[in-house]
């Protein structure tokens, strides 16, 4: 009997998320920005205006659910 492979969403989608904040915030770092506060600013309000358009950060952080965002960050920061 062969083994079943178990396939998982969520970590895929946890690796796409790691992959765009990184983006992101080398961007935000390179502009001469505290990407900290300014990722944490966008995730509180979702204003758009918190992420410099530099290197297409502002676009592909809006790919992103904002829930997804949260739920990732809490799920790897309690692991």
């Amino acid at each position: 009997m062969s083994e079943t492979t178990i396939f998982s969403i969520y970590s895929e989608k946890d690796e796409e998320i790691r992959q765009i904040l990184k983006e992101v915030y080398d961007a935000l770092k390179e502009k001469g920005y505290n990407p900290i506060n300014q990722i944490v600013g966008y995730i509180l309000s979702e204003d758009p205006t918190y992420i410099t358009t530099h290197q297409g950060a502002r676009n592909k952080i809006r790919k992103l659910d904002r829930d997804d965002i949260l739920q990732s960050l809490l799920k790897n920061y309690l692991a």
